[in-house]
């Protein structure tokens, strides 16, 4: 499938325009991370702790900030997970001594804040022992008589009903009727014996500070191993050129790309680094595509300018870059919209990323190639023309000598 026939663009008469779009872009970044003290890690890179909750209804956020600012010090985020009811608690901490304080100090103020005020163990939240003590002896009274074996049998299969088929957050015992082993009885003591809190820890997830550091430095050396070993291949592959412009264009949109991170404000976190080594194997696979006709019709136009042959390159494959950039543009703008609040760093790094791919394969690693081929030809020439002038000197001494 095809969009365009037979295009002749001139892609490389306008190379200094995006060149200079490139420059502008990288400046911007540059002064923005400055600006900002450097980029902005999310809690696997700085260390911290993270607390998914759930809430019945819309939860509130300022209140949530508020209650744990007076009782944690240092900086405390509260996001949104967009039409999930859901919010994500960060805060970042310097002491590895005081990340599981924080988890208990972050549970008892939800806790005091938004849990239920009648002192009975709350079935959204508590463990399986807590619940087990409140039902036992009323099961027994109640005539349903358990072993311990059945008792911690029948808590297990009602908490994960709850996880599994109500996100962790029960608003009525009676959706647990189905549950195997749950009869009316069973329902009524828990009824009487336990509440349900508005609100649930879905998962918590605690990151040293020395973790944090170890992170990013594997982060960065995983980003450059990647760029050195395609430097490798595509050097044996073609020449060391075509391998030098395609490593210094993925690099580009790298480091566009964190730019636009720090300029927008995104936290940069483990999955985001997923999206910019996947955004280097995506760039450079177009940028070898466009290499691999430029090699291809370099034995087949042997006569053609080496300007004019590359963009015949570049037009060759001008329909299947749209179809597979579009394509994979559309899906991760998808993401980007309606992926919601995890996904929305993977998806803002790979769209922007496949922007700047796509024309940087085309106005950056192409032109380097040009240029290359440009200063060698200018001193083929400029030996040429020496060797020329040197043989016209020695003629005119020859001539010189004979009169």
């Amino acid at each position: 499938m095809q969009i365009f026939r037979n295009t002749n663009f001139d892609f490389l008469g306008k190379k200094w325009w995006f060149i200079a779009l490139s420059a502008v872009l990288l400046a911007a970044g540059l002064v923005s991370v400055v600006l900002k003290g450097g980029p902005k890690y999310g809690i696997d890179f700085k260390g911290g702790a993270l607390m998914y909750v759930k809430f019945a209804g819309q939860p509130q956020v300022e209140k949530i900030r508020q209650a744990l600012l007076a009782r944690i010090a240092g900086e405390i985020s509260v996001q949104e997970l967009t039409d999930q009811q859901e919010v994500v608690i960060g805060t970042e901490l310097k002491d590895e001594k005081e990340l599981n304080q924080a988890r208990r100090v972050m549970a008892q103020t939800l806790e005091e804040n938004f849990g239920d005020k009648s002192g009975r163990p709350d079935f959204n939240n508590a463990g399986s022992e807590a619940l087990a003590g409140a039902l036992r002896e009323p099961l027994q009274r109640r005539g349903v008589l358990l072993t311990e074996e059945q008792l911690q049998g029948l808590i297990g299969r009602m908490s994960a009903f709850r996880d599994n088929e109500r996100s962790g957050l029960l608003r009525s015992f009676d959706e647990l009727k189905g549950v195997e082993g749950v009869t009316g009885a069973v329902v009524a003591v828990m009824k009487e014996q336990l509440s349900l809190g508005s609100f649930t820890i879905r998962k918590v997830e605690i990151v040293g500070p020395k973790v944090g550091a170890d992170l990013r430095r594997q982060a960065v050396l995983a980003t450059l191993y990647a760029l050195g070993g395609m430097l490798v291949y595509i050097a044996f592959r073609f020449e060391w050129i075509y391998g030098v412009a395609a490593v210094v264009a993925v690099f580009h949109d790298v480091l566009v790309t964190v730019g636009f991170f720090s300029i927008f404000d995104k936290e940069i976190s483990l999955t985001v680094i997923a999206a910019l080594l996947t955004l280097v194997g995506y760039s450079m696979n177009d940028t070898i595509v466009v290499f691999d006709r430029v090699r291809e019709n370099l034995r087949l136009m042997r006569r053609e300018r080496f300007h004019s042959l590359m963009n015949i390159s570049i037009n060759q494959t001008l329909s299947r870059t749209i179809l597979t950039s579009g394509l994979t543009f559309l899906t991760v703008l998808a993401l980007l919209i309606w992926g919601g609040q995890v996904l929305n760093g993977f998806s803002f790094a790979l769209t922007v990323g496949i922007i700047i791919g796509t024309y940087s394969s085309i106005f950056i690693a192409s032109p380097i190639v040009l240029f290359w081929h440009d200063y060698l030809e200018s001193r083929k020439r400029a030996t040429a023309a020496a060797a020329v002038t040197g043989k016209e000197a020695v003629r005119k001494r020859s001539a010189k000598a004979v009169r």
